[in-house]
């Protein structure tokens, strides 16, 4: 199956705050409309998790339900798209969904120090910047759901232990805070919860931090090591979780067997095949990228075969068809 789903502007930027991945921006940009190709394989994944909060009344053959899962492929097939897409989906059926559209910069810039109490290393600008600004503060989110938050009951009692802030240290009399009633998510059963990260990669190799060994060494900080990303890598748990690897931020080839990740979590997204790509080259024509002289059956095909499925060189290699 495919076919094409339109957004607005406006509805992008109310149920996607954190913003857009870099491939659609540019895809909207240079296409001149809000418009994305529905793939298969997104229809599969869509239906893998709606299997598993509506499972089907009767049983079936069809492919195995995974709540944890990474999604893979070559570079520039769409992996950062799907995902937003699925949050755009998820968050549309009334979902509760953390969504970390830029993964890699969990791991990179600002500074760093070790809390004394995890032995973990605690990025505060990171944090700030993360759930203030690129989420635009985290109160977007309560905001967005705010009709689900407040059927929520706050289920721990313990105080929460405080960290140091950003600039400010730790404040002085006070180590931990209370929760306030009815915020608490993580015990969340009733309302579906998606965990969504993008650039999911970067939380494998190590961070840009570095910590002095000698006068004249430092050894490379890892990313497991931070406390954000510590808090959030793992999937092995029963919530559902996606993280989408992103080539175009990597640092090196990941070994196939992932710690903290289920050995079955890959699912390998293809290129475009030939009946997508056509359907891309239909849509550039529509759009006047391709002028209507030159569209053809022959120079499609050669269009698919120069790019081998690859959707952002079909996207440049379209307005020179001849």
């Amino acid at each position: 199956m495919i076919g094409l789903f339109i957004f607005s502007e406006e509805e992008l930027n109310e149920v996607l705050p954190e913003g857009l991945p870099t491939g659609m921006l540019e895809e909207f940009k240079e296409s001149m409309r809000h418009a994305l190709l529905v793939r298969q394989s997104f229809l599969d994944l869509r239906d893998n998790f709606r299997r598993i909060v509506d499972p089907p009344m009767l049983s079936s053959n069809g492919p195995k339900v995974r709540k944890q899962v990474v999604l893979d492929g070559p570079r520039s097939c769409g992996k950062s798209n799907m995902l937003a897409m699925l949050v755009h989906w998820a968050r549309d059926e009334g979902w509760l969904v953390l969504y970390v559209p830029r993964g890699r910069e969990w791991t990179h810039g600002g500074y760093f120090y070790k809390n004394p109490r995890t032995v973990l290393w605690d990025t505060p600008l990171q944090a700030e910047h993360v759930f203030k600004a690129r989420i635009l503060s985290y109160m977007d989110f309560l905001k967005y759901n705010e009709s689900r938050l407040r059927e929520l009951p706050c289920q721990i009692l313990d105080p929460i232990p405080l960290g140091e802030g950003a600039g400010i240290g730790y404040m002085k009399g006070v180590d931990s805070k209370e929760i306030p009633e009815g915020k608490e998510l993580s015990l969340v059963k009733d309302i579906p919860v998606l965990i969504a990260i993008d650039q999911y990669n970067n939380w494998f190799t190590f961070s840009e931090y570095e910590k002095p060994v000698t006068i004249r060494s430092c050894r490379p900080v890892h990313s497991r090591e931070l406390t954000m990303v510590n808090a959030f890598r793992s999937m092995m748990h029963d919530e559902m979780m996606v993280g989408a690897f992103s080539h175009s931020t990597a640092v090196g080839k990941l070994r196939k067997d992932l710690p903290d990740v289920p050995v079955d979590a890959r699912f390998n997204l293809p290129r475009y095949n030939i009946d997508e790509a056509a359907a891309v080259c239909h849509y550039y024509h529509r759009q006047r990228l391709v002028s209507r002289e030159v569209f053809t059956e022959e120079n499609l095909k050669k269009v698919y075969y120069l790019s081998n499925g690859n959707g952002v060189e079909m996207r440049s290699l379209a307005p020179l068809m001849r």
